[in-house]
């Protein structure tokens, strides 16, 4: 198994998705998670492997102080023994110390990506409402424009249509009586003529 680095955790990038109420892709965030787990399961192994050994180490060098008092051996190399039990023991308070640096940075640093990735997306979140809205809002105030004017034309196109009315009525009466007074005057010339004969 391949381990994570810090830098593979800061540098993560996912898909940007689609849609900002999508979020991002759960089986690569998923995927990317279980990288995460299985670095951190690997370095607690890790760390408890360096326990084991210094626990190892601590029980040897127990066993040679005691084996030590017991049995004198000469000054000298009661003196490298001894030394090299408290090498054994520094390297592996040392190596336990290191895994649990990088261990504690890990995480460290996958909450801080973590927290930035969200905070990001939140301000992109926000972004996208905000536009949303003031394009719905530009788009509502456009129809309510264009309703305004098509009602304003409408009025118009009634008040021209109105006084046209009126006028074809006038003219109507107007050629009404005009029409009978010529008829009237037919009429009457028709009955002089008989009269007449």
């Amino acid at each position: 198994m391949a381990m994570l680095t810090e830098h593979d955790v800061v540098n993560m990038r996912f898909k940007e998705p689609l849609r900002v109420e999508d979020g991002y892709d759960q089986d690569e965030v998923d995927d990317f998670l279980d990288l995460v787990a299985e670095t951190i399961a690997q370095l607690t192994k890790d760390k408890a492997d360096l326990e084991a050994q210094l626990q190892t180490a601590q029980t040897r060098a127990k066993e040679l102080e005691n084996a030590a008092a017991q049995a004198p051996v000469p000054a000298q190399p009661q003196q490298e023994a001894a030394a090299d039990v408290n090498t054994e023991a520094a390297n592996a308070t040392s190596m336990l110390a290191l895994a649990q640096k990088l261990h504690d940075e890990y995480v460290s640093n996958g909450k801080a990506e973590s927290e930035r990735m969200i905070s990001e997306a939140e301000s992109e979140r926000t972004r996208i409402v905000n536009e949303t809205n003031a394009e719905r809002d530009r788009i509502l105030k456009e129809t309510e424009d264009n309703k305004n004017a098509v009602l304003t034309k409408l009025d118009e196109d009634r008040t021209v249509l109105e006084r046209k009315i009126s006028e074809l009525r006038d003219f109507e009466r107007d050629y009404r009586g005009r029409l009978k007074s010529y008829l009237e005057s037919l009429l009457q010339n028709v009955n002089n003529s008989d009269a007449q004969a």
